[in-house]
């Protein structure tokens, strides 16, 4: 099996003074290559706690996580950045926009932070995924000229302009209306579909977790049966 994500006991305690907060408690996930899977769970319940662990942006306590064959938590914290620039695109529910670049230029400063070239090639793969995000005529425009969809769908062209083979999203859809977030999914979907990317999301929202191929349910820091997770309406971390 050709595992893409795999994570092995997993552990993760904060610490807020003296008292010791346990978020993971001995967590393993495979996510296969090319496969789309989303993680759902209350508030608390660890989901992005583990999302982080996952995208190297904080450590485990304990445990291993392996992308791509390559042990994420055995590397610097150079050489980790070096693999979240080559192989992860990252989607946030803040969005997280430079508000004094445009559009366009907060989605090519992901082609820069890579190291690839502004070719005609790299122009034409911009021009396509903001075409079929509807924002190619809003580039031009900073984020504050902009509505909260239309942010989300600048900031998913920049997770996904320079292809990466995982796309790691958290809550894409928890600040968008309906239109905008059917959008946002149809467009993960697709970059899963068609370009092969292994995206892992976290939402709260039913409906947009069932737009992967598998759903992992967590509760009080550890993967759970889905029958021991009966609620559908869950609050936001």
């Amino acid at each position: 099996m050709a595992w893409m994500i795999e994570a092995e006991d997993v552990r993760k305690t904060y610490r807020i003074g003296k008292v010791q907060v346990p978020a993971l408690r001995g967590v393993s996930l495979q996510v296969e290559k090319g496969e789309f899977v989303t993680i759902v769970g209350p508030s608390g319940s660890g989901k992005s706690t583990l999302f982080y662990i996952l995208g190297g942006l904080t450590h485990a306590d304990s445990g291993r996580v392996v992308l791509d064959g390559v042990d994420f938590t055995a590397m610097s914290d150079s050489a980790r950045t070096r693999l979240r620039r080559k192989k992860i695109g990252f989607v946030f529910q803040k969005f997280n926009l430079l508000p004094t670049l445009s559009a366009e230029g907060n989605i090519e400063i992901a082609r820069d932070i890579a190291g690839h070239d502004h070719g005609a090639a790299e122009q034409e793969r911009i021009q396509r995924i903001t075409r079929l995000l509807g924002i190619d005529n809003r580039l031009l425009h900073r984020p504050a000229e902009m509505s909260g969809g239309e942010q989300q769908r600048v900031a998913l062209a920049r997770a996904l302009v320079n292809q990466p083979a995982i796309v790691l999203a958290d809550e894409p859809t928890g600040n968008l209306d309906t239109q905008n977030s059917e959008i946002v999914l149809q467009m993960l979907r697709r970059s899963n579909q068609e370009l092969g990317q292994t995206v892992l999301m976290i939402t709260h929202n039913p409906e947009a977790a069932r737009h992967g191929d598998r759903i992992v349910h967590m509760r009080d820091g550890e993967i759970v049966p889905a029958e021991k997770d009966p609620q559908w309406s869950y609050a936001h971390d």
